[in-house]
C-alpha cells in the first residue's frame, strides 16, 4: 500500500488554546468562533470596518447566549438520567451548577 504525502497549504497555522484548571467559558469559545467566521480587513474603508466590528459584536453576543442556553440544557439532560438512574443526590449537585 502506497500512502501519497499531503502538501500543507503556506499559510497553515496550527493555535493552542489552554485554560488551567477549567474549561472553556461560552465568552472564550464565542470570541474564537467569530474571529474565524467574521475577518476584517484593517484597510476598508472606515464605515465599512466599524459597520463590521459592530455585526462580529453582535454575533459574538447571540453566539455566548446560545452557547449557555445550550449548556443549561445539557445539564438538565444530564440531571434527568442521574434522577431517572436512581441518583436524585448526585443529579441535584448537577442541577446547582
Amino acid at each position: 500500500m502506497t500512502i501519497a504525502a499531503m502538501e500543507m497549504p503556506a499559510d497553515f497555522n496550527v493555535l493552542v488554546h489552554t485554560t488551567k484548571d477549567r474549561g472553556f467559558t461560552p465568552e472564550e469559545i464565542a470570541e474564537r468562533c467569530v474571529k474565524e467566521l467574521i475577518s476584517i480587513s484593517p484597510d476598508s474603508h472606515p464605515a465599512i470596518h466599524d459597520q463590521a466590528v459592530a455585526f462580529r459584536a453582535r454575533i459574538q453576543h447571540l453566539l455566548v447566549v446560545y452557547m449557555q442556553q445550550a449548556i443549561q440544557s445539557d445539564r438538565t439532560t444530564i440531571y434527568n438520567a442521574l434522577k431517572d438512574a436512581g441518583h436524585p443526590e448526585l443529579a441535584d449537585l448537577i442541577r446547582r451548577l
